[in-house]
């Protein structure tokens, strides 16, 4: 008889790469059970609202045990995102100033809200757990922690790390640059220590993430590792197929 299959939650499901890591779980509903959750009823009624997406705040421990209850992996999205000042205009030269909303800052979300996820799979006994960070981590001057005084890759790296001391069997993704693009065109690459910004390929369509990220749940070589990702262009080398292959060439715990 098959082994049953794994039922997947991703978080995030409402954001515009966990939205793609959603979809493709559910379109492949012969391997996974996916499970998403969002933070308002609004964002649950955009990926079709059913009984399988949970509504919950991540910066309220309590709030996601129902969600993470009976789960075998959990894939983290959820991520701050800086808003635009208004009053911008482009035609004077200058850069536009950015700002997180009150209670959404990276340090609540990226941090305290990845945290209270890790911890409630943890304890609910998922057996993996999928983290998507960022690219950026190793440099605290890189210029995306300016942003609304966020320091926003600093607190994903607290949150990776707290994963990968949890003792539950990890997976950190950290992409590049997210384009809007189609994915399964392009030769995919990992790399570490953010090696590849120095590179000229260091972008990846957000479809091509969503992808690592349910290969990840596949592969028992790529548990307890992290590693960096991105993309060559479209056109160059031969599109990624293999992920076994790809999974092998990482050799980073962190």
């Amino acid at each position: 008889m098959a082994a049953p299959r794994p039922t997947v939650l991703v978080t995030g499901a409402g954001g515009r790469t966990g939205q793609i890591v959603f979809s493709k779980l559910r379109e492949r509903s012969d391997q996974f059970a996916a499970r998403g959750l969002v933070r308002s009823e609004e964002s649950k009624q955009k990926i079709g609202g059913a009984d399988d997406v949970y509504v919950a705040d991540i910066r309220e421990a309590e709030h996601l045990a129902p969600a993470v209850q009976g789960a075998d992996a959990l894939v983290i999205l959820t991520s701050a995102s800086p808003k635009m000042k208004p009053g911008f205009d482009p035609t004077k030269g200058g850069r536009p100033e950015f700002y997180y909303e009150d209670g959404a800052y990276p340090e609540q979300v990226d941090w305290i809200g990845q945290k209270n996820q890790i911890d409630a799979a943890k304890a609910a006994g998922v057996k993996h757990i999928v983290l998507v960070g960022s690219m950026g981590g190793t440099n605290p001057n890189h210029p995306l922690n300016s942003l609304g005084n966020g320091n926003i890759l600093v607190w994903k790296r607290k949150s990776e790390q707290y994963l990968a001391d949890s003792g539950v069997p990890y997976t950190i993704i950290r992409p590049g640059g997210l384009q809007d693009k189609d994915g399964g065109v392009r030769e995919l690459i990992v790399g570490k220590d953010d090696e590849l910004l120095q590179t000229d390929t260091k972008a990846i369509p957000r479809a091509d993430v969503a992808e690592v990220c349910v290969q990840a749940l596949q592969y028992e070589e790529v548990k307890f590792k992290a590693f960096d990702l991105a993309s060559k262009p479209e056109g160059e080398g031969t599109p990624t197929k293999d992920f076994k292959a790809l999974f092998s060439q990482v050799t980073a715990r962190f």
